[in-house]
């Protein structure tokens, strides 16, 4: 693992909109570390001692079911902000899905702040209620009829959120996306695959997860429920 601790943290910006104001200065804890792919960057159970941002790469956040199966709850990208608990400890596991840069700031010092700056409580607010909301279109995602509506959906949401011009580039698996949408990956594969003989997109490189989305109408289509 790779540590840089940043040297000014007294002006540094922080989580996306959050910015440490000049006089706490020292009182905060900053760094950044790089996750290999696949480390895990906390435990579930593990104390919930730090609040996270991506800067770049992906996270997954999951629970490992009774039965062994694992449930991702979310993928965090480039700019998201996660590891915000209501309970001491965590409810999840999170790892690297690519190689991962990440900042972390001490949660105790981060709470702490909004009783003496206005605008970092409204910012930790909207951020929270983002969150929520995410939670929320994942439940009701999960909650749709059709697996090929779930696929859909999940490309409209990966194309609106890593779209970079005009390309679709995936950094998670077909094993990642079944276990996010509770399908097995053969499922994915039968429905990506329809999608390309369809017209509604096609695949660049070798690897199936540079994806260019040829007709975002069809493919906003497939995700209406029937």
């Amino acid at each position: 693992m790779l540590v840089r601790v940043t040297a000014d943290r007294a002006s540094l910006p922080l989580l996306g909109d959050i910015v440490i104001p000049s006089g706490l200065g020292a009182s905060f804890s900053v760094r950044e570390f790089t996750y290999r792919k696949g480390q895990e960057v906390y435990g579930e159970n593990e104390p919930a001692e730090y609040v996270y941002q991506v800067l770049n790469g992906a996270v997954r956040r999951y629970k490992l079911l009774s039965d062994g199966r694992r449930q991702i709850g979310a993928f965090h990208l480039s700019g998201d902000i996660f590891g915000f608990e209501n309970v001491p400890v965590r409810r999840f596991t999170a790892e690297a899905v690519v190689e991962t840069r990440i900042r972390l700031i001490n949660r105790q010092s981060l709470e702490d702040v909004p009783e003496t700056d206005a605008n970092v409580f409204h910012n930790l607010l909207s951020m929270t209620t983002r969150n929520l909301r995410h939670a929320e279109d994942h439940m009701l995602l999960l909650g749709r009829k059709s697996s090929t509506e779930k696929i859909a959906a999940f490309l409209l949401e990966m194309d609106g959120r890593l779209t970079r011009a005009g390309m679709l580039s995936l950094p998670m698996s077909r094993r990642d996306i079944a276990d996010y949408l509770g399908l097995t990956i053969e499922t994915v594969s039968r429905a990506v695959c329809r999608f390309q003989r369809e017209g509604v997109l096609e695949f660049t490189g070798k690897s199936h997860r540079a994806i260019v989305i040829l007709d975002r109408q069809r493919l906003l289509s497939f995700d209406m429920p029937s």
